[in-house]
């Protein structure tokens, strides 16, 4: 079989362990990927692309997008931001567009899955009161058959870091999903289309042990000003540990998607 052709629009803050984490994460199956990473050209209206961006990730290419297998969105700090305010919000819907009509697989990662939800079902988004953040390492069930769940049992850790949520109200008057599982406290961590292309995963399964800690200390270098509490049930600086709570929920979750999108390129 050849490899399979992945696609993976990188929008979140750090390009590096992105690519990194991604990398690890669609190769655990052990089937063979190839995959392209990319940013979305708006992002550098009237401005240099980042030497180390360009270094790290393509230009977003809507015609090579239709031949790729799958394709992820990743997630990306600015879910307190309305998407109309976004500045490539265009470029994305554009590629959401085309993935729709063009692309079996598709992965929308936390953000990604709120942008994805929104353009394709009109579902709004909600920031969490007083500037909350559901951040941490939390339990989570099962709600529904899955294939990407294959394998977990109720209970299984994952890590949530965001600040707001999708409104579940509109998401359960969306016949086309299914929300297939949420954390005790009733926030969400996966749904899927019925149809079966589109997943949306709203944990960040791909982080490392050190995913969360990197994530509050970069919160807390660029505004050393404002308090953030630090991960729930995770990092603790004064031993610095980082125990790998969702390190099996990891390796189930991906190479259940790589497997699905291999089965998917054989039927």
């Amino acid at each position: 079989m050849r490899p399979l052709k992945i696609g993976i629009l990188n929008v979140m803050h750090d390009k590096e362990a992105t690519n990194r984490r991604f990398n690890h994460v669609l190769q655990i199956a052990q089937v063979p990927v190839d995959l392209t990473f990319y940013y979305p050209k708006d992002h550098y209206q009237n401005r240099p692309v980042p030497k180390e961006v360009a270094a790290l990730l393509q230009p977003l290419d809507l015609p090579q997008v239709k031949t790729f297998d799958a394709f992820i969105i990743t997630g990306a700090p600015i879910e307190q931001i309305e998407f109309a305010d976004i500045t490539y919000i265009q470029e994305i819907r554009k590629l959401l567009a085309v993935l729709r009509a063009n692309v079996p697989n598709l992965l929308f990662v936390c953000w990604g899955g709120m942008v994805a939800a929104n353009y394709y079902y009109g579902i709004n988004k909600a920031i969490f009161n007083n500037g909350h953040k559901l951040f941490g390492v939390f339990p989570n069930q099962i709600l529904a058959p899955d294939p990407l769940l294959n394998g977990l049992a109720d209970g299984f850790l994952a890590p949530h870091a965001r600040y707001a949520e999708l409104k579940h109200q509109e998401v359960a008057k969306i016949s086309d999903l299914v929300v297939t599982a949420q954390t005790d406290n009733e926030q969400l961590f996966s749904m899927r289309s019925l149809n079966g292309q589109e997943n949306y995963l709203f944990a960040h399964l791909e982080y490392d042990c050190y995913g969360l800690r990197d994530e509050y200390q970069r919160e807390i270098a660029a505004h050393p000003e404002r308090f953030y509490k630090l991960p729930l049930n995770d990092w603790n600086p004064q031993t610095d540990q980082t125990p790998f709570g969702w390190q099996e929920t990891q390796q189930i979750y991906y190479r259940n998607w790589i497997k699905l999108v291999a089965k998917n390129l054989n039927n």
